[in-house]
């Protein structure tokens, strides 16, 4: 797909002195998808699993990276691969759940390969002319693990992980990611483009207009962004207001929002994280994945700490949730094609607008 003039024109980056948003059809126009699948979900890394997932040979987890399924494994060397969860043969899976194995079975006709992607066998196959299982492999992945969380990427030249992620654990100590185990997830499916979530994230402007919980929580006044080369770094101190301020579960320092790009957030606070995936499933439907991860997660302290952040938690999604299906139908409406943007509030909105205007504007021309 080409992309006109006029969108191009869009897609030139916006400057802090006329900054202004994506134009409205960007989170309208069903076609635009599939440019983001190839250009900006399956040529970055994406979260996919955790080291707790992974520990032992055999273990497998499936995923999605855009439109690509794929299956990460713990090889009989120890070794973590990602496999294309594709079977060579009619495009069967070789994995269809979380779990251990010692091969990848192809759940349509028996193909079974490695935990290294070789084809082992193919049942019935050894009659057909100029059929060798040598020949066949799972086409491979790239697989990294960073403080405990592994990543993957379809494409073979993403920006080096460690670029990507540099300064979040040193920014956020003492806390210490690689010490958090995993309690539960959460899901929710919302009725909005994905980046109109991802722009919600990245500002703390609507702060006292949509969450009046968390406000008492933050400190607004001292809610300030960093921006890096690929993330957003938003932190507050965490305004406790003494004894009777019913979010003081909260603890005392810092809560950080590090938005990675194209599609992850970490939510840290002391003693617990967050990890967020946003992930289309349609031009105008979103799916969030929400990971809780905790220190201590059989204490009883930690017990009740996860009932409250749950709590809680849910209150803010549902506030969010609201906002981001109204902004949606105001897309929608034809009414609105684009809007400046605060500098005092909204440098990660603009950041990680021009991160897409730049993938875009450098994937697809005229």
């Amino acid at each position: 797909m080409t992309l006109n003039a006029e969108i191009l024109n869009h897609l030139e980056p916006a400057k802090e002195d006329n900054a202004h948003t994506l134009p409205a059809c960007l989170y309208t126009d069903a076609s635009y998808l599939e440019l983001e699948y190839q250009a900006i979900f399956e040529a970055n890394w994406q979260l996919a699993a955790h080291k707790d997932q992974l520990q032992n040979s055999g273990d497998q987890v499936i995923c999605e990276v855009g439109r690509v399924p794929l299956v990460i494994v713990r090889n009989q060397e120890g070794q973590l691969k990602a496999f294309h969860n594709v079977c060579r043969h009619r495009a069967g899976p070789v994995a269809t759940e979380n779990g251990n194995n010692k091969v990848l079975r192809c759940k349509y006709h028996g193909w079974t390969y490695t935990l290294n992607g070789d084809l082992r066998s193919a049942p019935e196959m050894n009659s057909t002319p100029n059929f060798d299982v040598c020949q066949h492999h799972l086409p491979q992945a790239l697989v990294e693990e960073w403080e405990g969380f592994i990543f993957v990427s379809v494409k073979d030249n993403p920006p080096p992980l460690a670029e990507v992620l540099k300064g979040i654990a040193t920014s956020i100590q003492p806390i210490d990611l690689k010490k958090m185990t995993f309690s539960h997830r959460d899901e929710y499916v919302i009725d909005c483009n994905w980046k109109v979530y991802m722009d919600n994230y990245l500002e703390g402007y609507h702060l006292p207009h949509v969450h009046p919980g968390l406000s008492k929580l933050l400190d607004y006044r001292s809610y300030d962004t960093i921006l890096d080369q690929w993330y957003s770094y938003q932190f507050s101190p965490l305004d406790r207001q003494g004894e009777d301020n019913p979010n003081n579960f909260y603890g005392e320092g810092k809560a950080h929002y590090y938005c990675i790009f194209p599609n992850l957030m970490l939510n840290i606070l002391p003693g617990r994280l967050q990890t967020n995936i946003i992930l289309p499933v349609g031009h105008d439907k979103t799916k969030v994945v929400f990971d809780y991860y905790y220190c201590d997660l059989d204490s009883e302290q930690t017990k009740k700490l996860i009932a409250q952040d749950r709590e809680f938690s849910d209150e803010v999604q549902d506030e969010d949730i609201m906002i981001c299906e109204k902004v949606q139908i105001g897309l929608n409406s034809g009414s609105y094609e684009a809007g400046r943007l605060c500098m005092k509030r909204e440098t990660g909105v603009l950041h990680f607008q021009n991160l897409i205007r730049k993938v875009l504007r450098d994937n697809f021309s005229v």
